[in-house]
């Protein structure tokens, strides 16, 4: 990729981040402005910055490198991605809105009437956001090291910088509009250079089967491998090399490797011949066998139980969308329940059309980038495409449109988690209410993944935030589907099912990245965890709350329903209805405010600044 193009596309994506979050400073003035947009952000704009948040590097980056790597298997990704909106359309988006909680921390409380339910669901949001940011970070040091030439961990502190001065700026308001903006940046960077890619490929007098297990190298080929690999080899291979291969050292002569595994000591260079097939790096060389089994159902991939880690990806994707807070917190900026239904249905829309591209850029990747299945840097393939299939100036300016669409992806989901956990850390942590806590809530919420992503940068991104999803969909998923549609539900039955499920899942994710287990059941159950973890969430929820009955909140039935009824149907009872306020801008400001704090902070609010007035 030309540095210099590269370096422009990057340095305009950040600056048009901070123009864009600068101009929302100037209409972001009450607190409900950085909490909740003042809950006016109608459903097309909404829909955009959800799928603009949504899509990170994990769907930008990480789809197309796992199918590069793994095989076709690996779509179940994006479809659990995407299908993950329609199981939140269904249970939860409209119910949710109706609350008027502004954090999944808020509901926990107004629903359950415990402040235990509320610390609880607390510590796992902010886990959650953590958890998630860390491929953000590692897919920013990806991408600012192939554009630049830089460390990886200067590119995860330089999204750090920007993001945390867009989101301390204008706070929710402000981040809506970056975070639209840059949905249409990553479509455009991902579709317009597909076109061309594919004309390319289509106009090839040499197509190489991308099925071809393992893949074969088009042309010579030097490969330089960053860290000693073990790989294992097929059929009988001379290579050129400089450097270490099975503990002898070569200056550039032809070495013979015969049948078997060998280990090549990194910084290595390797030249491969037209035609030869690429090693298969030992912990990829499982299962498969046969000439296209890349592209066979369960055929394994990485992992020795396909189909149990099939379900593992079904189950983390399909319920985990609902479980994490910076998708949540979205639709409590929109006016009412029905303009969160509405908005749901166009992410669907917007986010099932994003996904048809990334696995068409892996399909490409096994062709023209098989180098990277030997390096294990497969995470790359998009940025390198380009160059690697057009060429020339061409080549070198969709590499650049690319790469800005990849910090797009990167800062619009980075800056939706900090956003939401700098909410729960300046309402629940931080002694104080107000604008300046939660500009500090911003730094802390930035300052502990970025350290944590300096060392844990080995786990590829898709898998990393699968990771933080199948966490998501064994603590909140039980948490608000049994929440909104179970009376039953008490506060003793939520805080267990968060800590058996939640905690249960954290663990293994600890376990994961940790690495004592390599292999074998004890390394599946752990990597997917959401199998096992999800059922014994729901199912600790539900035997405790029967065996707690006596321990209902009182204003159960008022909650319930608030939940399902729609507005203009609660503006008719009088149990639930909101209370009139007075129409003078000032007064309505006033009250968004104070509705913007949650309930058990409402009684510090008014002694500081007055009550409601619309009471």
């Amino acid at each position: 990729m030309n540095q210099t193009y590269g370096i422009v596309a990057v340095t305009a994506a950040v600056l048009a981040t901070l123009v864009i979050g600068a101009a929302g400073l100037r209409i972001s003035r009450t607190t409900s402005d950085f909490y909740v947009a003042s809950r006016t952000v109608p459903p097309h704009l909404n829909a955009m910055a959800i799928s603009g948040e949504y899509l990170s590097a994990a769907s930008f980056l990480g789809i197309a490198g796992l199918v590069v790597a793994q095989g076709l298997d690996m779509l179940w990704f994006p479809v659990g991605y995407a299908a993950g909106y329609l199981v939140l359309l269904v249970f939860v988006a409209a119910p949710l809105r109706r609350s008027g909680a502004y954090t999944l921390s808020d509901f926990a409380e107004s629903r359950l009437e415990s402040k235990a339910a509320r610390r609880v669901a607390s510590v796992l949001v902010v886990g959650v956001g953590w958890l998630y940011l860390l491929p953000q970070f590692q897919g920013a040091g990806l991408t600012l090291g192939l554009v630049t030439g830089a460390p990886g961990w200067l590119g995860g502190v330089l999204v750090a910088v920007v993001v945390t001065l867009a989101v301390a700026a204008g706070g929710m308001r402000s981040i809506t509009f970056v975070q639209a903006f840059q949905y249409c940046l990553k479509v455009i960077a991902l579709l317009v250079p597909a076109l061309f890619l594919v004309l390319a490929w289509l106009g090839d007098p040499r197509p190489v089967a991308a099925l071809d297990e393992p893949p074969a190298f088009r042309e010579q080929t030097r490969v330089t491998v960053e860290h000693t690999v073990r790989v294992r080899i097929q059929e009988p291979l001379t290579v050129g090399v400089t450097g270490t291969v099975d503990g002898a050292r070569h200056d550039g002569d032809p070495v013979a490797l015969g049948t078997g595994v060998h280990e090549i000591t990194g910084g290595t260079t390797l030249r491969f011949p037209p035609k030869a097939r690429v090693p298969q790096r030992e912990s990829d060389a499982g299962p498969r066998e046969g000439a296209s089994s890349w592209a066979a159902p369960l055929s394994g991939g990485r992992d020795a139980h396909p189909l149990y880690t099939t379900y593992g990806v079904i189950v983390a994707t399909f319920l985990g969308t609902m479980g994490l807070p910076h998708v949540l917190v979205r639709f409590y900026t929109n006016p009412d329940g029905r303009a969160a239904r509405r908005t749901t249905v166009i992410v669907l829309a917007l986010v099932g059309g994003f996904y048809l591209l990334p696995p068409l850029y892996g399909f490409l990747g096994r062709i023209y980038a098989p180098d990277l299945v030997l390096t294990g840097n497969t995470d790359a393939a998009v940025l390198v495409l380009p160059e690697r299939v057009i060429g020339g100036v061409g080549g070198d300016l969709l590499g650049a449109l690319v790469a800005a669409g990849a910090c797009a992806a990167f800062l619009s989901t980075a800056s939706g988690l900090t956003l939401s956990v700098a909410g729960v850390l300046s309402q629940d942590v931080l002694p104080s209410l107000g604008v300046r806590h939660f500009r500090l809530a911003t730094l802390i919420a930035v300052a502990v993944p970025v350290t944590v992503s300096m060392a844990a940068g080995g786990l590829p991104v898709a898998n990393a935030v699968g990771l933080a999803f199948a966490v998501a969909a064994s603590s909140f998923c039980p948490l608000l589907v049994l929440g909104i549609w179970w009376r039953g539900l008490t506060a003793p039955g939520a805080v267990a099912g968060l800590l058996t499920g939640g905690g249960s899942a954290l663990t293994a994710v600890a376990l994961t990245i940790a690495g004592p287990f390599s292999d074998g059941w004890a390394h599946t159950l752990l990597a997917w965890p959401a199998v096992w973890t999800v059922p014994l969430a729901f199912g600790t929820m539900i035997l405790v709350s029967l065996a707690t009955r006596n321990r209902i909140p009182a204003g159960t039935d008022l909650v319930m329903a608030r939940l399902h009824l729609p507005e203009e149907r609660r503006a008719e009872e009088p149990s639930v209805r909101f209370r009139p306020v007075s129409n003078t801008r000032e007064a309505r400001e006033a009250q968004e405010t104070r509705q913007a704090v949650p309930g058990p902070r409402r009684a510090e609010h008014d002694a500081a600044h007055g009550p409601d007035p619309g009471t």
